[in-house]
């Protein structure tokens, strides 16, 4: 029997695309929606009504508490895209998915998103759980009303969450080390910048420098490793001099590492005769990091997958709504090493479902 899955792999096009099509909601290009009618036509789909009573049988409602993204910090579209994705793809089954964005930076921005997210009255809550005693709030209000939660992206021990996806942050910081390592085969030393600032004690950022420096410990190679903390990266004069000057004045570090997503910052902050001397490590494949990435400016990239964080996250939790089991409560992605030469074909999931999403609304 022909599924919406079939029909929209017919069609090239999200699920999502296809039942929008055949609930008349709208939001589909007519060129796309003759396409979709087309098939259905042809392949004589009838809606299943055992699945559409299911559907109004759930009626889940899941809130995504996410970081929000802008023009020069681009990594949590990623999630947000894999999430809207997913929400397409299982409103078919009864389940609402709605994003709830804050500041990544501003811990009241944190607590009063969610508070607006509550009086919706969510049956879960997916949580990116950046500030440590917020989020102890947070959860304390959910665990009251015995509404399940998950982490997404940082892993925080000693929370009652149902589950963490995301990366394993030691095992890929682990990884940096090794990168650099076998880059720079002769004893040298190497920097590690810090832009965070006020977020969990043991967030993803300090497990990947964790796992960076046990690299070297663990297989007895004696490296020194320097880090400078950056409290203000948007004071562009002030962190160019001080990213500068450190460098100028340690001129045995061969090997930068940057344990976040903002490695294109600190690839134009640091002078050009400087950079041509260095290897630059750090994380995900965001616009500006690929394009640091191909003009050799950045040597490797080690992505998390944001886009099947955000995906799988909600496909995890509307499984444990509707089963009330999960396989694992730490669901770690692959980690993928990126150069100039693969970096191409990472996330395509990401860019078909964007370009379809952008076309579809033309």
């Amino acid at each position: 029997m022909i599924t919406i899955k079939d029909i929209a792999k017919e069609a090239n096009v999200s699920e999502g695309t296809v039942d929008r099509v055949l609930h008349n909601r709208g939001g589909v290009s007519k060129k796309t929606e003759a396409k979709i009618r087309e098939i259905i036509k042809k392949r004589k789909f009838r809606v299943n009504p055992v699945a559409s009573a299911l559907a109004l049988k759930n009626n889940h409602k899941i809130a995504a508490l996410i970081p929000e993204y802008n023009d020069s910090d681009l990594f949590w579209k990623s999630p947000y895209l894999g999430i809207l994705k997913a929400s397409e793809d299982v409103k078919n089954i009864g389940t609402q998915v709605n994003c709830y964005t804050f500041n990544q930076y501003d811990a009241h921005a944190y607590l009063n998103t969610f508070k607006t997210l509550l009086k919706t009255k969510p049956t879960a809550v997916l949580i990116v759980p950046i500030f440590i005693e917020e989020t102890k709030q947070i959860v304390n209000e959910l665990e009251k009303l015995k509404i399940p939660y998950m982490f997404l992206n940082i892993d925080i021990e000693g929370f009652k969450n149902e589950a963490f996806i995301g990366q394993d942050s030691y095992t890929a910081g682990y990884i940096a080390g090794k990168l650099m390592h076998l880059s720079l085969p002769e004893p040298s030393n190497f920097l590690i910048i810090q832009s965070r600032y006020k977020t969990t004690k043991n967030n993803a950022i300090s497990k990947r420098i964790e796992g960076f420096n046990d690299y070297f410990s663990k297989n007895n190679i004696k490296e020194e490793t320097l880090i400078l903390t950056i409290e203000n990266l948007n004071n562009t004069k002030e962190t160019k001099e001080k990213i500068n000057s450190f460098l100028k004045l340690h001129k045995a570090i061969k090997g930068i590492f940057i344990p976040s997503s903002r490695i294109h910052v600190f690839a134009d902050y640091i002078e050009k005769n400087e950079l041509t001397k260095l290897k630059l490590i750090g994380f995900d494949n965001t616009p500006q990091n690929i394009a640091c990435l191909k003009n050799d400016t950045v040597s490797f990239l080690i992505s998390q997958k944001p886009f099947d964080q955000g995906y799988e996250s909600i496909r995890l939790m509307v499984n444990y709504l509707n089963k009330k089991t999960i396989p694992n409560n730490k669901i770690y992605l692959p980690i993928d090493i990126l150069t100039k030469e693969n970096v191409i074909y990472n996330e395509r999931n990401e860019f078909m479902f964007e370009n379809e999403n952008t076309n579809n609304m033309g």
